[in-house]
């Protein structure tokens, strides 16, 4: 009897937790609908709290370094205390609200090269191992998203690669930890000027700011820097205007201001507790420090290096 107690403690015939999603699609904005569901162990379990999140890969500048770490960056609590008697099964229905600046993960039911996310459940019991569960999701563009990303397409540009960057663009109202970078080869018409182009989103309810660092290349007699461009598009936007048309009038503007632009946005010290770090005259320039703690339940920046890390690769297919 001691020793069934002992391995109970060790998560060896303890409860059980799956969470089931009504549907893993979901788009910024939106929500993601289902259900924890817990079955008891062999003996009666307390169980402290049932927690979601939303958790992802984010790429971190350290010094002299960079490496991939697993955050989780929105959480909610959809179980206070309960009491989990032997083998009782039990049903949690949940809707999580997916933040507005939720990075995109697909595009046209194609998962974006680098991009992963997952829903992850945490079961807190008392005296004992918690238990966890991982659910993968895919998060889709809003129509101006798809506008934008279909023009760049238009005009010729190739997908290369995604990825989330940990910290804060310089002047942008964000609210999330890090922001996402959607990168492109240039098209044969721009390639005089331009080798890449970084896309970045920043969402809210309104509409999107637009973000765009295009590589310029250096010429006979100069070196190749880096140009940037910020604008604002409302959601209604959507389908009134050529987009294409739109984004190769940025584009222009972009790589023909780079002179002004460059002191508008030299590295300085950002918000909060972090400090302003350059890449260069990389997006690194703009970006401020992250800044952390806890704001209305949201656990902003809590970096997550355990088992899970194993997880990523197993869940989203391994496209590192």
């Amino acid at each position: 009897m001691v020793f069934k107690k002992m391995l109970s403690a060790f998560g060896v015939g303890g409860p059980s937790v799956d969470t089931v999603l009504t549907n893993p699609n979901t788009r910024p904005g939106l929500t993601l609908d289902g259900q924890v569901n817990l079955v008891g162990g062999d003996a009666e379990a307390a169980i402290e709290q049932v927690v979601i999140g939303l958790v992802t890969r984010v790429e971190v500048e350290g010094h002299d370094t960079e490496y991939a770490g697993t955050m989780e960056f929105h959480r909610m609590v959809v179980s206070g205390r309960l009491q989990l008697a032997p083998k009782q099964q039990l049903s949690i229905p949940f809707q999580l609200p997916v933040p507005w600046e939720t990075p995109i993960t697909d595009v046209y039911g194609q998962r974006l090269h680098g991009m992963a996310m997952g829903l992850r459940t945490e079961l807190a019991i008392a005296r004992a191992v918690d238990k966890s569960d991982l659910d993968q999701v895919a998060v889709h563009p809003l129509p101006v998203h798809e506008r934008i990303l279909e023009a760049f397409q238009q005009l010729g540009f190739r997908f290369k690669h995604a990825d989330l960057e940990r910290g804060h663009i310089r002047g942008v109202q964000q609210t999330l930890p890090f922001y996402q970078e959607i990168e492109f080869f240039a098209s044969p018409r721009y390639s005089n000027t331009i080798s890449e182009v970084e896309l970045t989103f920043v969402t809210s309810q309104r509409g999107v700011e637009v973000i765009l660092e295009c590589d310029k290349r250096g010429g006979f007699l100069s070196s190749g820097h880096d140009a940037f461009g910020r604008y604002q598009v409302a959601h209604t936007d959507a389908d009134r205007v050529d987009w294409a048309q739109v984004v190769d009038g940025w584009l222009g503007e972009t790589t023909s201001r780079y002179g002004s632009l460059r002191s508008q946005y030299g590295p300085s010290h950002g918000h909060g507790h972090g400090h302003g770090h350059s890449r260069g005259m990389g997006m690194g320039g703009m970006v401020a420090g992250a800044a952390l703690g806890v704001a209305g339940g949201m656990i902003a920046g809590e970096l997550i290096e355990d088992a899970f890390e194993g997880d990523f690769g197993g869940d989203f297919g391994g496209d590192e």
